[in-house]
């Protein structure tokens, strides 16, 4: 399992002593407001930064990191990823899963639609994405196809990190 996610991203700076707006992407913020550093990734650099000052502003987490005083620089840190350890990263509740954490399951059909392939693998994860009603899981069938499944009860069962699958209900949806 991964150890290291993607938490929050940086945004614009904010004022003149060189803060950053930046947007949580569980939509929480308690976690990041508990962080005293944290990995920031641009591009192929990671670099880790000391937080000098944090402060919740609306949906926003401002924060200023050590070495960083002015807009001109903070504004370089702008659409940088911020990245934490698993246990820095947003409490899950029950039902909850990190997303690299579904990354990479093996897609097995189960019960309606399995005809008599119970347990058959159909495909993998390849990423989650958000959707308009939901998020969206991206599924790599055998054959190379990407489709696109909702993220629902309706359509898994069962998701199992541990074991390495994640339980499709419903075939059909892959049709």
């Amino acid at each position: 399992m991964t150890e290291k996610f993607v938490i929050a991203l940086a945004g614009p700076p904010f004022g003149l002593k060189g803060f950053i707006k930046v947007r949580s992407l569980s939509g929480e913020t308690d976690h990041l407001l508990k962080l005293d550093s944290v990995v920031v990734s641009q591009g192929e650099k990671e670099r880790r930064l000391v937080i000098e000052e944090k402060m919740l502003s609306g949906a926003f987490v401002l924060m200023r990191f050590a070495g960083i005083n002015s807009p001109e620089e903070a504004k370089a840190l702008n659409g940088a990823k911020l990245l934490a350890g698993r246990d820095e990263a947003a409490p899950l509740r029950d039902g909850e899963f990190y997303i690299e954490d579904l990354k990479g399951l093996d897609v097995v059909a189960v019960g309606e639609g399995a005809e008599g392939g119970e347990g058959e693998t159909l495909g993998q994860i390849t990423d989650v994405l958000e959707g308009g009603g939901g998020e969206l899981v991206e599924v790599r069938l055998l054959s190379g196809d990407l489709k696109l499944v909702p993220f629902r009860d309706e359509f898994f069962g069962e998701i199992s990190p541990q074991k390495g699958r994640a339980y499709l209900k419903k075939r059909w949806i892959l049709e």
